[in-house]
């Protein structure tokens, strides 16, 4: 047993807030190049339930202000899509993690989808 335990001081598992972290699918079929010198770690994107895309009903959509730059993969956005189609888009934060700017266009932009700590 760990001398902090022993002592008294638990210390409670605190589970990470990242829900997902991916590159961002489609890059270069969308707008996301006309905004690229404003795309930096740390800049905050919108997610938005695409459920009538043609190619993916539960596509979900990646948006610098009004910018659609890309999609959240198809092959992790199976947990995410109902929740945002039901209304709960406010629950999530998503985030640039890493911009490659030399990197092919689905590779450029990886970003980070985070649940809000409502404790707070």
């Amino acid at each position: 047993m760990s001398d902090n335990v022993q002592r008294g001081h638990r210390h409670p598992f605190e589970p990470s807030r990242e829900f997902l972290s991916c590159n961002v699918a489609g890059f270069g079929h969308w707008d996301g190049v006309l905004i690229f010198d404003k795309l930096e770690p740390g800049t905050h994107l919108k997610l938005e339930a695409e459920p009538d895309n043609p190619y993916d009903a539960r596509a979900i959509a990646l948006y610098y202000k009004d910018t659609k730059i890309g999609f959240i993969p198809r092959d992790m956005n199976l947990e995410l899509s109902p929740l945002l189609f039901f209304g709960h888009e406010d629950i999530f934060d998503t985030v640039i993690t890493q911009v490659r700017r030399e990197a092919d266009p689905e590779h450029q932009v990886r970003v980070m989808v985070r649940i809000r700590d409502a404790r707070n």
